[in-house]
């Protein structure tokens, strides 16, 4: 990443370097991670920054731990998850000295579903994720909140206006070295970044056997975008063991390339789904490992509707993360009658918010909303996302949003 923008998540660490002694950033690859930690001014002043992808760096605190982590000044350890004993060894210097913002680590494998280091680091580290680029940041205006943020919390939208969604920015993702750089071939980009850094994680991690058949099975996961989980048809079609399909999607998300988010269940409803729904880390590398190389909004492409509901998601979770603590992302189903794409909920709110991939609205297109709605009191908004349209109120909590107001 050549260029530095502003990041949202800087607003959450900072924060949290006032109350807690670790802070872990985690996240895909060639998101960011290493620009940040090195370029943020929050994270970067009076800190010493080392990698462990230096050879040289990683055998010195491999060799000699409690003296490198004892350093007076800050430390920012950037690939963290490459040295097994490292959460231990952070452990015992924090132990020693628990300074707010000591040490901030960063990775590409999510410790959270790491056992060794949650049990590790508990109570003393506060973890974030930093997502591909989102729309705010990549044309730098994270000079407010984010408008849907700040309509769950005063309830009017801001007045901003912005460029509509197109095909090819969900086609192009979020990640920095093609959302800077419009220019560069995204389909080279990508087909780079599957050899060099996916299959390199995946020995990193866990020894698998079979690149092959993994490799099979996550590009099948890609056709699936969107869906809702089913193990046995994913084992049939990737030849594959059920548990072994169970083992590799559980690597998947720990590697954050994949999202798997969980059905709401706080409302009465016969028939509910209960398996979670899949979305990739990026709409771009979704759309790479499903083989599409163009997009049309337009077209019959079975993927179009999925693929703009992942870019819908990728861009909420980042934008709305640092500024509504703890927001959780789920959907809604009832099998064979009515579904939403994605229930927001935080503290004791929620809002439903689906997402129109196709031309003219029509009444069914509100269905599930206001079914979810009637069943969910505590539900705040029901949200329409269309590609084009005006911001318009239906009914009282009824809204149509264009999506570049509502990602704004």
């Amino acid at each position: 990443m050549t260029d530095y923008r502003d990041r949202e998540i800087s607003i959450l660490l900072k924060r949290a370097m006032t109350l807690m002694p670790v802070i872990v950033v985690g996240g895909l690859r060639q998101t960011g991670k290493s620009t940040l930690l090195k370029n943020d001014a929050r994270l970067a002043k009076g800190r010493t920054y080392l990698t462990l992808d230096d050879l040289d760096v990683f055998e010195q605190i491999r060799e000699r731990p409690d003296a490198i982590l004892s350093m007076p000044r800050k430390l920012a350890l950037d690939e963290a998850q490459r040295l097994a004993e490292l959460p231990l060894a952070i452990k015992r210097a924090v132990d020693r000295d628990r300074r707010p913002g000591r040490f901030v680590l960063s990775g590409s494998a999510n410790p959270l579903l790491m056992a060794r280091v949650t049990e590790s680091l508990a109570g003393r580290a506060f973890y974030s994720t930093l997502h591909p680029m989102n729309r705010r940041e990549i044309s730098g205006t994270l000079d407010q909140p984010p408008a849907l943020a700040t309509f769950l919390q005063r309830g009017t939208w801001p007045d901003r206006g912005g460029s509509a969604v197109t095909e090819s920015e969900v086609m192009r993702g979020g990640f920095p070295s093609l959302a800077l750089h419009p220019g560069a071939d995204a389909w080279m980009w990508f087909e780079s970044y599957e050899k060099t850094y996916l299959e390199r994680d995946i020995r990193d991690l866990r020894r698998v056997n079979d690149l092959v058949s993994l490799r099979r099975l996550v590009r099948l996961a890609a056709l699936r975008t969107g869906g809702i989980v089913n193990l046995s048809d994913l084992a049939r079609d990737a030849h594959l063991p059920r548990s072994t399909v169970v083992q590799h999607l559980d690597l998947l998300e720990a590697m954050y390339l994949i999202r798997r988010i969980p059905p709401y269940l706080g409302n009465r409803a016969s028939r509910l789904i209960k398996s979670p729904k899949l979305y990739f880390a990026d709409s771009g590398l979704a759309a790479h490992l499903a083989g599409l190389r163009e997009l049309k909004a337009n077209s019959t492409e079975p993927l179009w509707g999925p693929l703009l509901e992942n870019y819908v998601l990728q861009n909420l979770a980042a934008a709305l993360e640092p500024h509504l603590p703890g927001v959780r992302f789920h959907f809604w189903h009832e099998q064979g009658r009515h579904e939403v794409d994605f229930v927001l909920e935080w503290g004791r709110h929620v809002a439903a918010i689906e997402v129109k991939s196709r031309g003219r609205r029509q009444a069914d297109d509100f269905k599930g909303l206001r079914v979810f709605m009637e069943r969910t009191p505590q539900c705040r908004v029901g949200i329409l996302a269309c590609l084009e349209g005006e911001l318009k109120q239906l009914e009282d909590k009824l809204w149509i949003v264009p999506l570049h107001r509502l990602l704004a």
